[in-house]
Parts: C-alpha cells; structure tokens; sequence
C-alpha cells in the first residue's frame, strides 16, 4: 500500500509538473521557450502598437484586427503556406469593404506579405502580365487607385526572376491632385543605367519569399525589399525632392489582395492588368516604416513559423 501512495504521489507531482510547464508554453504561444530574433518571440510583437492590419490567410479571407471578411471572392483556395495555410489566387483575389483603420495611413505606411509567384512569361513574345499582391482602392487613377504592390513578370523572359513593383496616386494636401510615383527593382543592369541606379535579380520565381514596401512621409522615400535585403532601383526611391508628402489615401478606399480596383469591379480593359496567378500569405498593414532591423526580425520570425 505504501508503495501504491507513493507511485500515486510522485504520478500526481508529474503531472502536476506537466500542466505547469503548459502553461508556461502557452504564453506568446510557446515562442517564449525559444530564443528571441532581434528581440521578438513571435512575429506579432514586432510593430505590435502601429499594426493597422493583419490576414493570417489560415483557411479563410477574414481580417482578424477588424473581423472583416472578403466581399467578392473570386478563383481563391486555400493551400499550405509558410505559417499555417495561405490563399492560393488562381487568377483570383479577395475584395473587403472598407476597414476604417486603413482609410488613412497617418502619413507612412508598410506592407508586409509572402507571396508565390511563378513567372508567366517564359518566351519572348509570350503572354505576361503584372499582378497585385496588395492594393488599395481610391482617387482618379481607377487601375491603381491609391497604392498598389505588384508581382511583375510583364517584359521578363527568365522563368525564375520576379520583379517587384509599388506604384502609388495618394492625395495632395488640396484632396483633389495626386501625387504619384513608383518604386521598383531592376533584375539587370539596363544600357541606359547611370551609377545612381542599381539592380537585383531577384530570383524568386516559384518559391516563397518575403516582399515589403515601405513608403516614408517624412521624406517621400519609398523602398522594396525582398527576403530582409534592400532590392529597389536607388535612383527611383526618393519621391518629391526628398521633401514630406504624408501619404493620404482618395476616399473611399478598400484594401485588395490579388487584383486591382478595375479588375475587381470588372471595369479593366488593359491587357497588362491581371488577376493574381499564385500563393500570398502572413499580409500586414503598419502606419510607420519598419527599420530595416525590425524587417529582417519579421522574415527570421515568420520563416520559423513564429
């Protein structure tokens, strides 16, 4: 009997044990008992207090800050992403309605996103075409509307090269004129390139990788980057003489992934102007530019699955 007490006493104590150590996991769901990156357990710490919006894309189009689900979803399911599930868009998208965070940016922005794109054009003289990742509708420019990011294989002829562009018509301070301009990676270097321009070949076709943009109101200075490193063309970053323009969206506005304005409203007439043919998962939305530490926190963390 003794020996049963005792075999009861120490079986109890190991569970007891046990529980504890589970609930000590579930804190930050279980990262705190792996070593940080860059300070962070999980990718949700970084940038917690300026996050506008997060798509976790895990089996469903909803945006988890304001539970707002998609409006018109076309050609999208769901696959295994790089956390979780992701929506796999087959010359599809997801269309919200507008989510009030979102409506203005409060002058800066950045967007994160993975995103699996295959190039379309894979001979000279072959179909191609440029297709969001993210967009924001808005202002007179019914393509883009007021910020749109793109996976670009139109003019490229190399299967594993994706070119990365953003492309922005945010309001002027008189709410009517936009102001406007690109930002891009060059995957070689051009003939007509000067030593202020760069280029990055950017081989990601067909594979995960990790896109952000960032535009900067305070100096009008807008960058891409691609798995942590820095890709955009130097020459075209800097925007209206690297004077402020806080980005200020046209209303109304609603967020899109996988299409433009004109294609999601069926209005598109441009053969360029495509639905997205690939997988986009882990979207988020901040009103501030991540520091090029904090993006690379953000890549390290969500590649682990953190």
């Amino acid at each position: 009997m003794k020996t049963m007490k005792l075999t009861g006493f120490a079986l109890t104590a190991a569970l007891g044990i046990g529980l504890v150590s589970c609930s000590d996991d579930d804190n930050n769901n279980g990262f705190t008992q792996l070593p940080p990156i860059g300070g962070y357990y999980s990718a949700d710490e970084v940038g917690a207090a300026d996050l506008l919006a997060y798509w976790p894309l895990n089996g469903n189009g909803t945006e988890s800050k304001s539970n707002t689900a998609p409006n018109n979803t076309q050609n999208t399911s769901w696959v295994s992403g790089i956390k979780g599930q992701a929506a796999s868009f087959n010359t599809g998208f997801l269309d919200y309605p507008s989510i009030p965070a979102l409506n203005s940016p409060e002058g800066s922005i950045t967007i994160s996103c993975w995103a699996k794109i295959s190039n379309t054009k894979l001979v000279d003289g072959g179909p191609s075409n440029i297709s969001p990742i993210v967009a924001f509708s808005g202002g007179p420019n019914t393509n883009i509307g007021n910020l749109a990011l793109f996976g670009n294989t139109h003019g490229l002829v190399s299967s594993d090269s994706i070119q990365i562009k953003a492309e922005f018509h945010f309001a002027m301070p008189d709410g009517v004129t936009d102001f406007n301009g690109d930002c891009i990676n060059m995957i070689k270097q051009e003939s007509w390139m000067d030593d202020t321009h760069t280029w990055n070949p950017n081989k990601i076709g067909g594979q995960w990788a990790h896109i952000v943009y960032v535009y900067d109101g305070s100096t009008a200075n807008n960058r891409i980057y691609v798995n942590g490193v820095k890709i955009s063309n130097s020459a075209w970053e800097s925007r209206n003489n690297g004077d402020a323009m806080p980005m200020d969206f046209f209303q109304p506005t609603h967020p899109m992934i996988g299409a433009t304005p004109s294609v999601a409203n069926g209005t598109n007439s441009e053969a360029w102007n495509a639905a997205l043919k690939g997988d986009v998962d882990e979207v988020r939305v901040w009103k501030k530019v991540l520091s090029l530490a904090d993006i690379n926190s953000l890549y390290q963390l969500e590649l682990a699955g953190r």
